[in-house]
């Protein structure tokens, strides 16, 4: 298990090489990349907030969650914080099963959580000013499947 949260960019491709790299037991790996949307047009960046330790300690207990729910050979997640640019991967997650079944359904109740729990504050800066991301019905009634 590994998570990163962290203001440098990364590379999907090599994280999931290096996430696949000697897995014993494992038949599938799943992994999601989520990338900074400019759906207007007029987005300049993201910026995402969070507090240290209580980012991470978050984060471990939704692994940790999906570890005792699924027989997972392994986790990652990967999150940025910082100024991000539109197109710019945000966050990561992977996970590796004996089957496929318990590595997507990990995978998603992975991204549904670190989408509406995981404590980070996320401003928009766009051509006419800044406004903070408000929390989505949609992301908040995809936990219900959990």
């Amino acid at each position: 298990m590994r998570l990163s949260v962290q203001e440098a960019a990364f590379d999907p491709g090599a994280e999931l090489t290096r996430f696949s790299a000697g897995l014993t037991g494992a038949g599938a790996v799943v992994s999601f990349t989520g990338i900074v949307r400019d759906g207007s047009g007029t987005l300049k960046a993201m910026e995402i907030e969070h507090y240290p330790g209580m980012t991470e300690a978050a984060i471990l207990a939704m692994m940790e969650q999906a570890q005792d729910r699924w027989p997972l050979t392994d986790v990652l997640v990967i999150h940025r914080h910082g100024s991000l640019a539109p197109g710019a991967p945000i966050m990561m997650v992977a996970t590796a099963s004996a089957h496929r079944l318990a590595a997507f359904e990990a995978a998603e109740f992975l991204m549904d959580y670190l989408k509406s729990r995981a404590p980070f504050w996320k401003k928009e800066i766009g051509l006419d000013g800044a406004t903070w991301v408000a929390a989505k019905d949609d992301d908040e009634a995809a936990l219900t499947r959990w």
